[in-house]
């Protein structure tokens, strides 16, 4: 198989709790991540050299060289696993860099579902015992690549290496970005309290609306400091909440994206043809979060670039 294309979904935090900080520096999280049908898309095709190539609507400034976890990846994923040959990479980039949607993070993990459909073939046993020997190397290369391999809704604990799959329902949802880059590490910083308390246990929701009453107790405990860096966050959150139909509003991961969720997928359109209306400098996009395993599996690729 020469050429694949590879679905990168948007992961968003729909709650993240900051529980402690390793001597190490690592804080420990407890997180409940979904993920969008918003994203970007990586074509790998065979080739002499690792390479990568970057287009798109939000492609400006996304590094083309070794600095990218794209590359990272393949480059850790070919040591772990004594894969030969080289793989050309492209990324349409459609997701603004540096956002809290991991971005980044999800197109090193399509990198890696690419690889292993190249190197490995579609057998879940041998793909599931590769991943076992270079999960830990990809925890150490990005805390949210793990979560990313399989974009199905998870409870996130530890430093990124503890998954657990839980049962959401659909979840009509707003995406936006006020086009400002906010650093993960002056967010941690700001973070005063780093010992909060844990997200009590998932229930199973009979209903959306039941899902989205327990997410509004639960928080984002990088909220706070990541508005203290960069206050248009808050003018981001006032806005969502008074859009019409919106349940509840709230940062995702280090921000600055934040969302909005609405009871159907129509009201979430029509927040989104109004906020483009009102805010046409802000980056928005709408789709209801769920399950994206099968749109992110590695197909043939068409019209390679």
């Amino acid at each position: 198989m020469s050429a694949l294309s590879v679905f990168a979904p948007a992961k968003i935090n729909l709650a993240l709790h900051v529980t402690g900080q390793r001597e190490d520096g690592y804080h420990l999280l407890d997180s409940l991540v979904a993920f969008s049908p918003i994203g970007d898309r990586l074509t790998l095709r065979a080739a002499g050299d690792f390479s990568m190539a970057v287009s798109g609507p939000e492609a400006r400034g996304v590094p083309a060289d070794h600095s990218n976890l794209v590359l990272k990846a393949a480059t850790l994923f070919a040591e772990h696993t004594g894969m030969t040959g080289s793989v050309a990479f492209h990324l349409e980039k459609n997701l603004p860099a540096a956002s809290g949607i991991g971005g980044g993070s999800s197109d090193a993990a399509a990198a890696v579902r690419g690889l292993l459909q190249m190197g490995f073939g579609d057998a879940p046993a041998v793909q599931a015992r590769v991943l076992g020997m270079i999960g830990g190397a990809l925890t150490r290369l990005g805390a949210d690549i793990p979560m990313c391999l399989s974009p199905v809704a998870q409870r996130v604990r530890g430093v990124g290496e503890d998954l657990t799959p839980i049962q959401l329902p659909p979840l009509p949802c707003l995406l936006v970005n006020p086009r400002v880059e906010v650093a993960t590490p002056a967010v941690f910083k700001a973070l005063r309290q780093k010992d909060n308390s844990p997200l009590p246990a998932p229930p199973t929701f009979a209903t959306l609306q039941e899902c989205i009453d327990w997410l509004a107790q639960q928080r984002n405990d990088l909220q706070a400091p990541a508005i203290a860096t960069a206050p248009v966050i808050a003018t981001v959150l006032e806005t969502l909440a008074a859009l019409p139909g919106c349940r509840l509003a709230r940062m995702s991961g280090s921000g600055a994206t934040c969302f909005a969720l609405f009871a159907t997928p129509a009201e979430a359109r029509a927040a989104e043809t109004a906020l483009r209306a009102a805010r046409p400098e802000w980056w928005c996009a709408e789709g209801t979060l769920g399950d994206q395993r099968a749109a992110s599996a590695p197909r043939p690729a068409f019209n390679v670039v």
